[in-house]
């Protein structure tokens, strides 16, 4: 499959605050390449997550999350968020410039090709991944600039 070029993204979610009274919630986020349209009408997408992730265990409780399509000049960000033993997901949106959504409260990635904002309908468990199909609430085209970044045979990509 890595001979499949994929369009590259940053999947965000909100976890809320586990206690009214203690520390506010952590923004997270995951790089994905199996991202994909399933619907125009209605609007549904679909994720695949690695079952048993941090954000595969968010998702199932959270149905609020948002997708950032990213830039071919987001390189960096695609990478930090793959990466595998990483530090905490705070301090990894510490210099990204982004806005919170409107809807899920969830981070979006400035300069991004689209964002989109989305509540789960579906989890279809898939082998060691679950899909999570999605209606989409909100789509933004933030920046016009720049080509998408693509993924092809373990590595990022520009097209052309």
């Amino acid at each position: 499959m890595s001979r499949l070029a994929a369009g590259v993204v940053l999947v965000t979610a909100h976890e809320p605050q586990p206690d009214p009274e203690g520390p506010r919630g952590d923004d997270v986020g995951m790089t994905a390449t199996a991202f994909l349209s399933v619907s125009l009408d209605p609007p549904l997408v679909m994720v695949s997550l690695r079952e048993g992730s941090r954000m595969d265990d968010l998702l199932a409780e959270q149905p609020l999350w948002a997708v950032s399509v990213l830039t071919e000049s987001q390189r960096h960000i695609a990478g930090r968020f793959a990466m595998k033993g990483r530090i905490s997901d705070r301090l990894l949106f510490d210099d990204i410039p982004y806005i919170r959504g409107e809807v899920s409260g969830a981070p979006l990635v400035g300069g991004s090709l689209a964002t989109l904002e989305c509540r789960t309908e579906q989890r279809v468990p898939a082998g060691d991944h679950t899909l999570v199909i999605a209606r989409v609430l909100t789509a933004t085209l933030p920046s016009a600039e720049g080509g998408p970044l693509a993924y092809f045979r373990g590595r990022y990509h520009r097209l052309g």
